[in-house]
């Protein structure tokens, strides 16, 4: 894409700090943007374009005293001069208007903000109620709400988010297809305010807003107005950097060649455009670069923000490297990961000196005298088939009475990972494993995540346990932790434990099972698997009537080609009763921890809390509910389930607006935290929304968060097998605050990595069709969830063969009717009327650019839009998670 403005944002470019090797541009006569002011009076003066920081003191100052806020900020991918920080009392985002209102800011940073005057703040039309923008944002849904996950934990790539989630009601002055809006309201005669916000591209998102005068405003007319008013900020001091400074992208000449600028600088045009254009000095760049600028069009690069000047609209940065190119798998990961700063380097021989150097190892004896020892138990792990990190392992044992010895065997990982080691320290570091659709990048060395700790079939292992003698009904008579040794009989995958659950009765053929150690036969695993299978539905049942939520999203799987690690295609992955089972088992052995290192250490304990749906969000959505007529209770996480589970038959139309309805509710939900409990005075947030339970922690995957190592060395220290953690809450609070980033940023980039296999697989074997289902419906475009594959797009009418389209709302439902060409002189023009919950054929197809692909609507063959009973295969409405709902 060429961009022929350029010049018209070059303004005077300080010397980055800390890069003394790079010539400031500065003092070089006006760049061609700045002629036009010759005679003004500021000229010969530098312009500065950003607002200067506030100082420390007087941020913590104003903080306290409440005359500032502080938040994360989030900025829209679609439409990137609109920025938003959550509202510190759960109502309507404060908005952030623009590049310069933003103040160098990046995504995810944790920003202070300081309230615009209320004359400034945004217009939103009452009807409107700003649904669009404000649920622009990534979704958020915690793991606790969708299951125990594979590695492949994704619904859509990125920028397909679409920025309608609710219902949006535009009338025909609102555009969305990228070109400005402008927007008179007019309230009781009383013109408030215009806005105009410029969205040609990036090149003027830095402008600034305009505003027309304020006129008075009568009282009659101020609270008319209140529900019209967005309250607007702008960035005055940046807390903590948590953006990587880093982003990949391309390289281009500067514009203007007789500029002194063009001789030292290229400039970098990052792929997210929620990050500034970047000067980068000419020597970082390929030799030949400048003699040759095409031959690098499709070579990605990553830059690294070093400054950023206040008199500057764009950053200054380093290039760090070529990574290939563009729209290859590898290098596109690797783009991702170096985005999301995760850690992918190879250990340090320091941290492998930490390890075990005698190999084989073996257990040292005096282990065995510290532990019980269940070796000669009946002992297995579920798992992916493609596992090689086993965290967990299940037994269950029948009693004379009736009851069962359930087990609960987690890697004892603690154990191998010292205090305060070159180990703990990178662990503590990375704090998560991240899980990409071709490959994991571990948290742990290798030989520990699939050696040493995993609980690899016949061999013995250090574990830590929790067992419970439970009733067939899942009630608890008993409860024991400690620290164990056991050797799994085998490793069964979901689907092994799925066939032996689907036949009760019948003996399983050997060769369509793992090998299982002599000591134990297939039939006495075939009924521990069938125990544990009844347990867990009553545990489950009793979990959903005592009001926990769960909101299944579609998941895609991928199958690649051995030799290329292409993908050859996908499919949605099933959450059956097997996951279901470990993940009842995973959840009961995350409380009973919660609760026992929280009465050990009501100070000190590592907890996760999961805060309440965001209450603006909420309100818009149940307001949509009403408008369409469904009867879904939003009071608690247990009746908004239950609404979900009942208000919905099987039939595939159903099961579709199901789907539409579960993730519109995965919105307003926010993200379950680690926290310290001694920093947190109320008790009533230490609750977990989506579980509805007072306490809960993660003590089952400790091989890849290191959440659960912490909760493991408090487990045994709560036990008397080690002496108390030396760490004060606020330190273990910081630590639970990184956990807390890194798990984010986790979970970013597996979303991203299934965004990217999906783009490659409609490139290398598109177009794809299948049938999707309209979310939201605005007057030039309508968001669909296309069902086969769960991503999300947006279609335009503009890029359909329409002879005209047009927009109205029924009520207050949006309907978008759409007039086709017929393909046919002799035949009348279709007509296809769109509304939220229609069901469409789209066709997904690749665009010229690397990685991009769009959605087209197919062409209706009869007239009217396609309804219920246009049925043509079946679709799966549930969804396959990244790891336990525990997670």
């Amino acid at each position: 894409m060429s961009h022929p403005d350029y010049r018209m944002n070059l303004r005077p470019l300080g010397t980055p700090r800390g890069v003394s090797t790079v010539a400031g541009p500065h003092d070089i006569g006006a760049s061609p943007g700045d002629k036009k002011s010759k005679n003004k009076s500021t000229r010969g003066k530098k312009k500065s374009i950003f607002e200067t920081y506030m100082f420390k003191e007087d941020v913590s100052e104003g903080l306290k005293r409440g005359t500032l806020i502080q938040g994360v900020l989030r900025i829209n991918p679609k439409k990137f001069h609109e920025a938003f920080i959550p509202s510190p009392d759960g109502d309507r985002d404060i908005f952030i208007d623009g590049v310069v209102a933003r103040n160098r800011a990046l995504n995810g940073d944790l920003v202070v903000v300081k309230l615009l005057p209320e004359e400034q703040w945004k217009v939103v039309k009452p009807e409107n109620n700003d649904k669009e923008t404000e649920a622009a944002y990534e979704s958020d849904i915690p793991e606790e709400l969708c299951g125990r996950h594979l590695p492949q934990q994704s619904l859509k790539s990125y920028n397909d988010s679409p920025d309608v989630i609710i219902e949006a009601q535009f009338d025909g002055s609102d555009s969305e297809d990228g070109h400005g809006i402008t927007q008179n309201v007019l309230v009781d005669d009383v013109k408030k305010l215009s806005v105009c916000v410029s969205e040609k591209g990036r090149e003027d998102g830095d402008a600034p807003v305009t505003k027309d005068e304020t006129t008075c405003i009568s009282q009659d007319t101020r609270a008319l107005l209140e529900k019209s008013l967005q309250r607007s900020a702008k960035v005055v001091y940046i807390l903590e950097k948590k953006h990587s400074r880093a982003a990949t992208g391309f390289l281009k000449l500067l514009a203007d060649k007789n500029s002194e600028l063009f001789r030292k600088y290229a400039l970098f045009s990052p792929s997210d455009h929620r990050v500034p254009r970047i000067y980068v000095p000419l020597k970082d760049c390929p030799q030949d670069f400048v003699a040759r600028p095409k031959d690098y069009a499709n070579t990605l690069f990553i830059c690294r923000i070093v400054d950023w000047k206040e008199d500057c609209n764009f950053a200054l940065g380093q290039l760090a490297k070529s990574l290939g190119q563009a729209g290859e798998i590898e290098p596109e990961t690797e783009g991702i990961l170096t985005e999301y700063g995760v850690d992918f380097s190879d250990f340090s021989s320091e941290v492998l000196e930490c390890l075990p150097q005698g190999l084989p190892w073996t257990i040292p004896p005096e282990e065995f005298s510290k532990r019980r020892d269940l070796r000669k138990d009946c002992i297995f792990t579920i798992d992916p088939s493609t596992a090689r990190d086993l965290d967990d392992a299940l037994s269950c044992k029948p009693l004379a009475d009736g009851n069962f010895e359930v087990g609960v065997h987690i890697a004892d990982v603690s154990y191998f990972v010292p205090e305060g080691s070159d180990l703990d320290k990178v662990a503590a570091e990375r704090a998560t494993s991240v899980y990409l659709v071709q490959k994991v990048v571990p948290m742990l060395p290798r030989l520990l995540c699939e050696e040493l700790c995993s609980l690899n079939p016949m061999s013995d292992k250090l574990t830590f346990s929790v067992i419970w003698t439970l009733t067939p009904e899942g009630k608890i008579l008993d409860e024991w932790f400690g620290r164990t040794i056991i050797c799994s009989c085998t490793k069964l995958s979901y689907e092994h434990a799925q066939s032996m659950i689907e036949s009760p009765t019948e003996k399983i053929p050997a060769k369509e099972l793992p090998p299982i150690s002599p000591e134990h036969s297939s039939e006495e695993v075939h009924q521990a698997v069938l125990n544990l299978h009844q347990i867990a539905k009553q545990l489950r049942q009793q979990r959903f009537a005592d009001g926990a939520l769960r909101l299944d999203q579609l998941k895609l799987a991928f199958t690649l080609d051995h030799e290329t690690g292409l993908p050859q295609g996908c499919h949605i992955y099933e959450y059956r009763d097997s996951n279901k089972l470990v993940e009842e088992f995973m959840l009961l052995a995350n409380m009973a921890v919660a609760h026992k290192i929280h009465r050990a250490f009501p100070e000190q304990a590592l907890l996760r809390r999961h805060p309440p749906p965001q209450t603006r969000m909420l309100n818009d959505l149940v307001e949509f509910c009403d408008q369409m007529g469904l009867p879904v209770d939003f009071s608690s996480a247990g009746a908004l389930n239950k609404s979900l589970t009942q208000t919905f038959g099987d039939d595939k139309y159903s099961l579709a607006r199901k789907e539409v309805l579960t993730n519109m509710c995965s919105r307003p939900m926010q993200m379950a935290l680690y926290f310290c409990s001694g920093l947190l005075q109320d008790p009533a947030q230490f609750r977990h929304y989506a579980l509805n339970v007072p306490l809960y922690t993660h003590f089952t995957s400790p091989i890849r968060r290191f959440a659960d190592v912490l909760v493991h060395r408090l487990l045994a220290a709560a036990l008397g097998y080690r002496e108390q953690l030396d760490m004060a809450p606020d330190t273990l609070q910081k630590q639970a605050d990184h956990c807390n980033d890194r798990r984010m940023a986790s979970k970013r980039v597996q979303e991203l990595s299934t965004g990217l296999f999906f783009a490659v697989l409609v490139k290398e074997s598109g177009p794809l069709e299948s049938e999707a289902m309209v979310m939201g419906v605005l007057n030039q475009a309508f968001d669909v969830l296309v069902l086969r594959y769960g991503v999300q797009k947006r279609i335009y009418c503009n890029a359909l063969a329409l002879r005209s389209h047009h927009f109205q709302k029924v009520g207050k439902k949006p309907e978008l009717t759409l007039v086709w060409e017929p393909e046919d002189m002799e035949q009348e023009p279709a007509q296809q009327v769109i509304t939220i919950f229609s069901l469409v054929e789209v066709v997904l197809r690749a665009e010229s650019t690397a990685l991009k692909y769009s959605a087209i609507l197919k062409r209706p063959d009869t007239h009217g839009h396609l309804g219920p009973e246009k049925e043509e295969e079946e679709e799966e409405s549930d969804g396959e998670p990244e790891d336990s709902s525990t997670s």
